[in-house]
């Protein structure tokens, strides 16, 4: 039996030493002492590699930075390599419990021989591929600009004011512009509407970021509304230190062209505190915030004093009655008069005529307009 045995593995590596010239390739069997091992290693290497390149592109594509086609195809590649590499190493060790006369000769020859041939293959595929995966950068930004686009409501033709703003936009010497007013003229509603246009509008900014800064908020608040515009919206991003969160968002802004909208400052912001490289002619970096403070304009050194005016009488009456409705305002022969009472003692400011002008939309009733008249008088409108 012992004889029949050597005469097979004889005989098979007669026929397989007689394969390797013909195919060109040396004798795997001999040689998957070595290969194997050697495998293993280069295995390791490109899951490193892999893991290194990853670790580039998931922030990457997290601030909004374009992969490159090469990259992704490389990581492609090395996942499949990865996947193959693992199965040959997990049949490595029956495979070399096959081996006899000293790794020469194996019980199951053919078999031997086939996978030793992988393993090699598979080798010189690893090896070429971990020298294709040096990349100087692993992404580009997007082309287009990242906008996220706000409802809005149109109340009033603004046209001239949004072109008065986007003039300045496009002034290179201006960096920093100031929208102020007072509170309810509409200097929200011009910020969305200008947001907006970015969408609409052929620009060379990366990214447009909207944040909400509000009489009570503080720097991390601010932080964690630009970063959710970044790609820094998990939880563990939101638990890091001001100084922390103020480098990640400096790291990502000071290699865009953006826009910061910053709504209802009522006081001063420190730029550098959240983390917003200070515009400049030379980097082309835009803010625009809104204001009611005329001293906050001051402080955030402005380069640029835009008035959001209250509207004229016409233009008021005109939102006004567009509100109310007509049905209600022919609803009595006194209440047309007494609704342009109403709409004059909104002193011209959008939010007070809309607002009031919705309550008033189903009184049909002179009394109910006397009413809202004697409380108009009594009440004070927003500064």
């Amino acid at each position: 039996m012992g004889n029949c045995c050597s005469v097979q593995i004889g005989l098979e590596n007669f026929i397989i030493r007689g394969l390797d010239p013909i195919v060109g390739h040396d004798n795997y069997v001999c040689k998957l002492k070595q290969t194997l091992p050697t495998l293993s290693v280069a295995l390791q290497e490109l899951r490193a590699l892999r893991n290194d390149m990853q670790r580039e592109v998931d922030p990457a594509e997290q601030r909004l930075l374009k992969p490159f086609e090469r990259v992704q195809l490389w990581l492609s590649k090395a996942e499949t390599m990865i996947t193959e590499a693992e199965k040959l190493n997990a049949d490595g060790p029956q495979q070399m419990n096959n081996l006899c006369l000293g790794g020469c000769a194996s019980k199951n020859c053919l078999s031997s021989y086939k996978f030793g041939k992988k393993v090699a293959k598979m080798l010189k595929k690893i090896n070429d591929h971990r020298s294709n995966g040096a990349f100087a950068k692993v992404a580009e930004s997007q082309p287009a600009a990242s906008v996220v686009v706000r409802p809005e409501e149109r109340p009033i033709s603004q046209e001239s004011m949004i072109e008065k703003v986007w003039s300045c936009i496009e002034d290179k010497d201006v960096g920093v512009i100031g929208l102020y007013g007072l509170g309810g003229v509409g200097k929200t509603t011009l910020l969305t509407q200008i947001n907006n246009k970015f969408s609409a509008t052929p620009n060379d900014c990366d990214v447009i970021i909207w944040a909400l800064v509000s009489k009570h908020s503080d720097v991390g608040k601010i932080q964690d509304r630009i970063g959710g515009n970044i790609g820094f919206s998990d939880a563990f991003w939101k638990s890091k230190s001001v100084d922390e969160k103020a480098v990640d968002i400096y790291g990502v802004l000071c290699n865009k062209r953006f826009v910061v909208l910053l709504d209802d400052l009522w006081e001063r912001v420190d730029l550098n505190q959240v983390g917003i490289p200070k515009p400049s002619q030379e980097n082309g970096f835009k803010l625009i915030f809104t204001t009611r403070s005329l001293e906050v304009y001051g402080e955030m050194e402005a380069r640029k004093k835009i008035k959001v005016e209250c509207l004229g009488p016409e233009k008021a009456w005109e939102l006004f009655q567009d509100k109310v409705g007509d049905e209600t305002l022919n609803s009595h022969p006194d209440i047309r008069k007494l609704a342009e009472e109403v709409a004059e003692r909104c002193g011209g400011l959008p939010l007070a005529l809309i607002t009031i002008s919705r309550g008033m939309a189903c009184k049909t009733t002179p009394g109910e307009w006397k009413y809202a008249i004697e409380k108009l008088k009594r009440s004070s409108l927003p500064k």
